[in-house]
């Protein structure tokens, strides 16, 4: 494998023990390359400013700054950089806050090695991740948020043709392409192409920030799921 397809990841945890053990999973990769580790906010920023950062696997509560301000900085300074949440909270306002602020994915702590890395292969690819258990609440923590954005709701609906629009709706259901293309009786390759498209068109990093996207606008609401 050639060093361009590499995957640099970022360690950033406050926890000297908790960065040791992501520190030995990522080397233990061959795909995988470390790229720095740091152990408050301010450092990962700088980390990311000054090294070429693929994946940071970011911690949540850290002294100085934390992770979700790291992580709105990161994401909009070096939007090619993809954050990875693990936390030991499942899906609190937090880690919430955190997704919101540009994370690709939100995993928790306890969560094993495997589901780690192929979090950070699945974020680089360009998707999103989210822990099993806590799709369904970050779902429903979208939903209840108030004062739609009518304005947005519009412009999704202009940016998109209706079939990548019924696609758009199906994504906040956060099921898979498979689920997906079931119910609109369409291949699994044609989902996977319209979900291309929803992304490219509406500026989404991955299929989290669509979710959000979709009962922020309030194009779809409680029931949706």
């Amino acid at each position: 494998m050639s060093e361009l397809e590499l995957i640099r990841v970022l360690i950033v945890d406050d926890q000297e023990l908790m960065r040791s053990a992501l520190r030995m999973m990522v080397e233990s990769q061959s795909d995988l390359v470390l790229a720095g580790e740091a152990a408050d906010g301010h450092e990962a920023v700088a980390m990311v400013r000054s090294h070429r950062i693929d994946v940071a696997l970011m911690d949540i509560r850290m002294p100085k700054l934390d992770g979700i301000q790291a992580t709105a900085t990161i994401t909009a300074e070096q939007p090619s950089c993809r954050v990875i949440v693990l936390t030991t909270f499942d899906l609190d306002d937090y880690a919430f806050s955190a997704i919101r602020a540009g994370a690709s994915g939100f995993l928790l702590k306890d969560a094993r090695s495997e589901e780690i890395v192929d979090a950070v292969r699945t974020v680089h690819a360009g998707h999103g991740v989210i822990a099993p258990s806590t799709t369904r609440r970050l779902i429903e923590h979208v939903a209840e948020l108030p004062n739609a954005d009518s304005g947005r709701a519009a412009e999704v609906r202009a940016a998109l043709t209706p079939r990548e629009l019924d696609t758009f709706l199906e994504i906040a259901t956060g099921d898979t392409n498979r689920e997906i293309a079931m119910r609109l009786h369409l291949s699994e390759a044609t989902i996977k192409t319209h979900v291309g498209h929803v992304l490219t068109k509406l500026c989404l990093r991955d299929r989290v920030q669509a979710v959000v996207l979709a009962y922020e606008s309030g194009l779809v609401g409680p029931s949706h799921r």
